[in-house]
């Protein structure tokens, strides 16, 4: 297995086709897969975070925090998804060596609980509240509130509101290791198995904390 900088073709095939959100994540970068053969297997992707304030509860200031915001394959891969993790976090530290911490959630809307995490052995921190679907869309895109919807459609918009998504955290600097566990609570169990959920699934974005 081998990891190369994925470049913008790869990171938009993959999402558009091997990942069910089927959208591309704004501000990332991240990681080509091959297998032996040199067959390629689809990219795991970073990126600075939907939030400028991800890294305050942590006292970490903004670029010592990245959030894990897509595994995307294809199925071709010939290792555990969570050994392709472990290496691109090895990579991370390479690349960007100020970098102490990530985070990342799993979406419960999918029937995820982060196996994937759990697996790597990650730090589970919790339930956090998704945004609301306005509209059908985020909730950035129309005004950032359900009242500043409200404002720009002149009518009492329509408003979803998610499941609360799963946050797991991996600290790469081991002086905050003690820290981490001290945050961290007991991982949460699939109550029933989601037929045909991969683990390459179980990776998610742009959650509020």
């Amino acid at each position: 297995m081998k990891l190369e900088i994925a470049s913008y073709k790869a990171i938009k095939y993959a999402c558009l086709n091997f990942h069910y959100a089927k959208t591309i994540p704004i501000n990332t970068f991240g990681y080509s897969v091959f297998n032996d053969n040199k067959e390629w297997c689809g990219v795991v992707l970073y990126g600075t975070g939907a939030s400028p304030q991800i890294g305050k509860q942590y006292n970490l200031s903004q670029g010592q925090v990245l959030e894990f915001v897509r595994m995307a394959l294809n199925g071709k891969q010939d290792q555990p998804v969570s050994k392709i993790m472990s290496l691109s976090l090895k990579l991370i530290t390479k690349k960007i060596p100020l970098c102490k911490l990530v985070v990342s959630y799993a979406d419960q809307e999918q029937g995820h609980i982060g196996t994937i995490y759990q697996a790597s052995n990650w730090i589970y921190l919790g339930e956090v509240k998704s945004p609301p679907i306005i509209e059908g869309k985020h909730n950035k895109s129309m005004g950032g509130s359900v009242g500043a919807a409200r404002k720009i459609l002149k009518r009492e918009p329509s408003v979803y509101y998610p499941k609360p998504k799963h946050k797991y955290i991996y600290p790469l600097d081991k002086s905050l290791i003690a820290m981490c566990q001290s945050l961290s609570k007991p991982y949460p169990k699939k109550e029933t198995p989601t037929s045909g959920a991969t683990l390459s699934e179980e990776v998610d974005s742009n959650a509020t904390s």
